[in-house]
């Protein structure tokens, strides 16, 4: 698909203005004149690259196309200025930036000037990001080298078309190197989503719609912050028994973090991931808000482990709900951390802390909601937050409890007697600082879907509320006091 094909299969009929200006130069080499004059009569483009301005559902976007038919989609010193302009100027129209990449990274008849172009066009894209404008990229096959190396991959979303080679070092320089060939499922966009490099991977035919949701939400204008916050029934529960609400919260129907995200949105846009971990943009009440949730175990999968990998992404997504200032929806419901060789090596204990010092110093608004199993630091690493609410039958505990019983009894017999002695139910939290909230549970699960949405719903309203110094002062005070005073003795 060419260029121009894909503009024509994305943005309104008629909407596209170019902003390209004519290039003006030529290289001084015969043989390099030649190639670009065979890549104009071949494409009817002069240069590897489309920029301008259309409608996407009747929404402004500012749009930087690739045109792999121009000397590989390759980028040159003239091909990074036009994109370099296009950034700056959707920058200064304050419209969203979408990058549709195709390339065989640096045109290497330019050489080292070429090369160091790369950071030409990651400063501008870093200042359109700065302005808190949304910068979304789509890479196509193939996508390589410099290209994928800085601005093709820097958006805030980065999608990818199904089966794309995308990678730094190209196959053929690789053989040459390494006197091998390399694996071809190494720099498959398919392979890059498993690993958390990836948003989603989206065909072509369908990339239009999941932009328009996409730029629905993090293009959306929060509801006026002197409207009152929706009601909610405020109910106070009965207390529950700790172990009982461990064996509740491991039940196969009980409510699940996408299932609870799906009623309280409006617009739920999930990204891709097949892990323990549920990234989203979500809409709620009128409000973009920047999701990540902890996925629980169900009768048809094994119970999945909190990787480090997951708690990369969520710092990353906890940074750009600030850069984009958005809110930050983070779900607790999680069996715990993983805990094996790999995952020591992969350091997800420094990942954990990491987590806990991005979100205690994020300056947008936090709310967290504790919706099962809260075992352990996998689940401690999403709690930092302005407000917490949970669930009755929702806890938190340093293990599970049969962890906690083979540490003291040295066996798994104990495990209620521990439960009950630790205070880890959702009461007890409260009592300790952490949890503002306890939404009361009934024996249907659509109950506890119904009023935890209304209590999400309100809570987000009152934190948009508070003035930004107060709201970080009151989270200063509130981190300071978790846990209560010190036990005497």
């Amino acid at each position: 698909m060419t260029a121009r094909q894909l503009l024509d299969l994305l943005v309104d009929p008629g909407s596209f203005t170019s902003w390209d200006e004519p290039i003006t130069t030529e290289p001084a080499d015969p043989g390099y004149r030649d190639a670009l004059a065979r890549a104009r009569a071949r494409t009817g483009l002069d240069e590897a690259v489309i920029t301008g301005r259309a409608l996407l559902d009747g929404r402004p976007l500012a749009l930087i196309a690739c045109e792999f038919g121009f000397l590989g989609g390759s980028i040159g010193v003239a091909t990074a200025e036009r994109i370099t302009r296009a950034v700056e100027r959707a920058t200064a129209e304050r419209l969203p930036l979408l990058a549709l990449p195709v390339s065989g990274g640096t045109r290497m008849q330019e050489g080292s000037a070429a090369f160091l172009c790369m950071v030409r066009v990651t400063a501008a894209v870093h200042a359109h990001r700065a302005a808190g404008l949304p910068y979304l990229s789509y890479l196509r096959n193939p996508t390589m080298g410099g290209v994928f190396a800085s601005w093709g991959t820097l958006g805030h979303l980065v999608l990818a078309e199904p089966g794309a080679r995308l990678g730094f070092l190209g196959p053929r320089v690789y053989e040459e190197l390494r006197g091998e060939p390399l694996p071809p499922a190494v720099q498959r966009a398919e392979t890059l989503a498993a690993n958390g490099r990836l948003d989603a991977i989206v065909p072509p035919d369908r990339l239009r719609p999941f932009l328009s949701r996409a730029l629905t939400v993090l293009t959306a204008r929060p509801p006026e912050a002197d409207s009152p916050p929706p009601a909610v029934l405020d109910v106070a529960p009965t207390a529950e028994d700790a172990w009982e609400s461990v064996l509740r919260s491991r039940r196969p129907d009980r409510l699940s973090a996408i299932e609870l995200l799906s009623h309280t949105a409006e617009l739920l846009l999930p990204l891709d991931g097949d892990s323990a971990l549920v990234r989203a943009l979500a809409l709620i009440d009128g409000r973009p808000v920047m999701v990540v949730a902890q996925q629980r175990s169900g009768p048809d999968r094994p119970e999945l482990p909190f990787t480090a990998a997951d708690l990369r992404a969520v710092r990353q997504q906890a940074e750009l709900a600030e850069e984009l200032d958005m809110p930050l929806l983070t779900v607790v419901d999680t069996v715990g951390a993983e805990l094996s060789v790999e995952a020591e090596l992969d350091g997800v204990a420094l990942e954990i802390a990491h987590c806990l010092t991005t979100l205690v110093g994020l300056r947008t608004p936090v709310l967290a909601v504790l919706l099962g199993q809260g075992s352990g630091g996998g689940a401690l690493a999403l709690l930092p937050a302005d407000r917490v609410i949970a669930a009755q039958h929702a806890w938190l505990a340093p293990l599970p409890p049969e962890g906690a019983s083979a540490i003291v009894h040295r066996d798994g017999e104990h495990a209620a007697q521990l439960a009950r002695a630790q205070g880890i139910t959702a009461t007890a939290l409260a009592a300790t600082g952490l949890v503002d909230q306890v939404v009361p549970e009934t024996d249907d699960p659509a109950d506890l879907r119904a009023d935890l949405a209304a209590a999400i719903t309100r809570a987000l309203a009152e934190l948009a509320r508070l003035p930004a110094a107060d709201r970080l002062a009151d989270r200063r005070t509130r981190n300071r006091r978790l846990g209560g005073p010190p036990t005497a003795g």
